[in-house]
């Protein structure tokens, strides 16, 4: 399965991937949304800012996820895997005040990074909102050119 990751360019954590310094790829969710359930080892993980083209791919080493959080564990979490979630420690309170009230947490363990592209997606179907998208094939929602 192919997956890719939509993040936010202002946290500045897409460029720590290809030099090694962000190994995990966190999403905190309020319910259970994708990828819960749907990412296992050996799957790909496309990453591009919004707005960008995809620049980035991974294999997934692992996946850990998380159910009814409470604000305690949130910490823990940030605690145990923050700076390989490429969180510094002087971000660690701002990233917790954002997760503290999120129930689910999933935790892709990256490896392999390697640079790509740059190409584009299709996101219809998808929702213009959404953050994560997963596919059978990276192919099928390639923008031509």
């Amino acid at each position: 399965m192919d997956h890719v990751a939509i993040m936010k360019k202002s946290w500045g954590l897409t460029g720590k991937i290809p030099d090694g310094s962000k190994t995990i790829e966190s999403r905190w969710y309020r319910s259970r949304r994708r990828p819960w359930g749907r990412i296992k080892k050996g799957d790909t993980v496309y990453f591009k800012n919004s707005g960008e083209p995809i620049k980035i791919k991974c294999a997934v080493r692992k996946v850990v996820q998380f159910a009814a959080l409470t604000p305690v564990k949130v910490m823990r979490i940030l605690n145990k895997y923050g700076k390989a979630d490429g969180i510094e420690n002087s971000q660690k309170k701002r990233f917790y005040r954002l997760f503290k009230r999120r129930k689910y947490c999933i935790l892709v363990f990256l490896c392999r990074p390697e640079k790509v592209g740059p190409f584009y997606i299709k996101k219809a179907g998808f929702g213009a909102m959404s953050a994560w998208i997963s596919t059978t094939d990276i192919g099928r929602i390639k923008k031509r050119s």
